[in-house]
């Protein structure tokens, strides 16, 4: 088993040409990201893993671009496992994530949300910082698994949501998962019909994920 683990710094910036090279190449190699959507060793300056009005040093009024989109560059490929994960937001997902990707026979990616002092949050409720994270819709949860399509033809993707118990990951279609992720940042909100499209043409569906 060979992983390559390393920082938002070097996957989206300075080394995203070397490991788009190792995710193209189909060569059976997991990547971890620990993503603190900074620039946290040079004091937390804004980075193209920023979201867009997110305030940071050299972003002082709010980040003007949108941060770029490393999971679904690597969904593009087709035969790469993607996910994104956090630990204090979904613990259960977390470890279920891991799982499938030293099992999946190409590469795989994960992407994990990683609190940083540079957040002006108390690091010791960091775990916390993380469920607010996935319960805002501000990180979004979500599983992308070649082989799950190639396994009676079950959707090869879904979007997650903070723990969740009541119903079991592969037996859901219905959205509730992702509406209610939408909804924590505004009552009865539902998602568009645009990104709806957008999410049913890469292969991801909306599912709850039981909690540990």
């Amino acid at each position: 088993s060979v992983w390559i683990v390393g920082g938002d710094g070097w996957a989206y910036d300075i080394g995203y040409g070397g490991l788009d090279h190792v995710l193209a190449s189909g060569k059976n190699v997991n990547v971890l990201v620990l993503d603190t959507e900074v620039y946290s060793n040079t004091g937390g300056q804004a980075s193209k893993s920023t979201p867009i009005g997110a305030v940071a040093r050299f972003a002082s009024t709010g980040k003007t671009t949108a941060k770029k989109d490393l999971g679904m560059r690597a969904v593009d490929y087709g035969n790469v496992y993607v996910a994104t994960v956090a630990m204090g937001a979904n613990d259960a997902q977390t470890v279920r994530a891991f799982i499938e990707a030293e099992r999946h026979p190409g590469p795989s990616l994960l992407i994990a949300y990683s609190h940083c002092i540079a957040h002006g949050i108390v690091m010791s409720r960091g775990m916390e910082s993380q469920k607010r994270a996935v319960e805002s819709g501000h990180w979004i949860l979500y599983r992308y698994d070649p082989a799950r399509a190639e396994r009676g033809g079950r959707h090869p993707g879904a979007v997650e949501g903070a723990h969740e118990r009541d119903q079991d990951p592969e037996q859901s279609n219905s959205g509730a998962g992702l509406r209610q992720r939408d909804g924590a940042l505004e009552p009865g909100h539902e998602q568009s019909e645009a990104a709806e499209q957008d999410q049913q043409g890469r292969g991801f569906r909306s599912v709850r994920v039981p909690g540990a």
